[in-house]
């Protein structure tokens, strides 16, 4: 795990609840994906012509960025692509401004989000905000980001 500072950033996709019942994230990601030429042409991109994220940015419900209520049971989702700040969302799509963190970055695997929010417990360090899942274009790994302190 390491920690990484990510000063506010913006996220335009498919924004979804978890009152949406089962498996409303991987509906956002299908609804997100087979109509990204949308908003592709906002994607912030490195300077390779790269894109330079994917993000499942998550909040609590009042979108202020909190974690998940109800033990993590319970919240916001936003299946999208890191965007220029100045970038507006085209109808149908949402824009967040995701807030800066100092976060705490692990590989996402089966069982990371529990095992990281456990340690995190024991090492008396608390959640700032709500997690969030990155998914590198570059390697096609994915990631969690714990936030642990505004910046």
């Amino acid at each position: 795990m390491v920690k990484v500072i990510k000063e506010k950033f913006v996220v335009i996709g498919k924004e979804g609840s978890t009152s949406d019942g089962d498996g409303f994230i991987q509906k956002l990601w299908y609804d997100a994906d087979s109509h990204f030429s949308e908003i592709a042409h906002l994607a912030k991109r490195d300077a390779k012509g790269s894109i330079v994220g994917i993000w499942g940015a998550m909040s609590d419900s009042s979108r202020s960025f909190k974690p998940w209520e109800d033990g993590f049971r319970k919240g916001l989702y936003l299946a999208g692509v890191e965007c220029d700040d100045h970038a507006e969302a085209p109808d149908g799509w949402t824009k967040w401004i995701v807030p800066g963190y100092e976060y705490m970055v692990a590989e996402n695997h089966k069982g990371a989000f529990e095992k990281i929010i456990r340690q995190m417990s024991e090492d008396g360090i608390s959640l700032a905000g709500a997690v969030h899942d990155y998914t590198d274009p570059a390697t096609g790994k994915s990631y969690l980001y714990f936030p642990i302190r505004e910046v």
